[in-house]
């Protein structure tokens, strides 16, 4: 994150949590401090129709350059309490190519808070009124398969979701200065389950990058522990 060249995504097993330093690289704007526990909701049976709402404004924008849109992280889960924030997927034919989308979520009120281009290229845009995580990769990206695959798999394992709850509550009461500290810090538990669906369901094609984020497990945004 932050560097001028591309470097090849970690794997699981090299994952560090983000550096302050690393953090402040890829964010839009100023950073801001978190100083603090992280509040979590009960599951509310209204996230889906909130991320349905915010599908339609981003298909109104994009059009059929929106290859793809899906609601991730927690608030995807039902049953599963979250913080309160609408995590969503935006596939495009490239990322890195802002000029093809950037101005047009903006326009539709969407600001640019994360920009990743040594992580897969990814993106991370606030929402207009909901407080949404729009994460936006390429096409044919890896860490795709693995976001899914892993809400697929709280979504039908009942074990693996109470895990991932527990997991969660017990680290939010702590204090984090960033949210993102706090999203690294679920990378075991989310690797943990990740593993056992790769090992039921071989071929899924999930990707190995663990590090999930800026809430989308990276902070609130940002890859699984962001997204989740």
């Amino acid at each position: 994150m932050g560097e001028e060249t591309s470097t090849p995504p970690q794997g699981p097993e090299d994952h560090e949590p983000l550096t302050e330093g690393q953090i402040r690289a890829a964010t839009v704007g100023e950073l801001q401090v978190h100083g603090g526990p992280i509040e979590l909701a009960d599951y509310d049976p209204a996230w889906p129709a909130l991320f349905a709402r915010g599908a339609a404004r981003i298909r109104a924008a994009l059009g059929e350059r929106a290859l793809r849109i899906e609601h991730t992280g927690s608030t995807s889960v039902p049953g599963l309490a979250a913080k309160p924030i609408i995590d969503m997927l935006l596939v495009m034919a490239d990322s890195a190519d802002e000029g093809t989308y950037v101005p047009d979520l903006e326009a539709a009120g969407y600001v640019l808070r994360i920009r990743e281009p040594d992580w897969y290229e990814h993106r991370l845009f606030k929402g207009p009124d909901t407080n949404v995580n729009l994460h936006v990769l390429s096409e044919g990206c890896p860490e795709i398969d693995r976001i899914l695959l892993f809400r697929d798999r709280l979504r039908a394992n009942d074990p693996d979701r109470e895990l991932y709850e527990r997991t969660k509550r017990e680290l939010a009461g702590r204090q984090w200065k960033y949210v993102q500290n706090y999203a690294d810090a679920k990378s075991a538990v989310v690797e943990e389950i990740i593993g056992r669906a790769r090992a039921e369901a071989p071929g899924s094609g999930a990707g190995r990058d663990q590090r999930g984020g800026w809430a989308w497990t990276r902070g609130s945004s940002r890859r699984v522990g962001a997204l989740a």
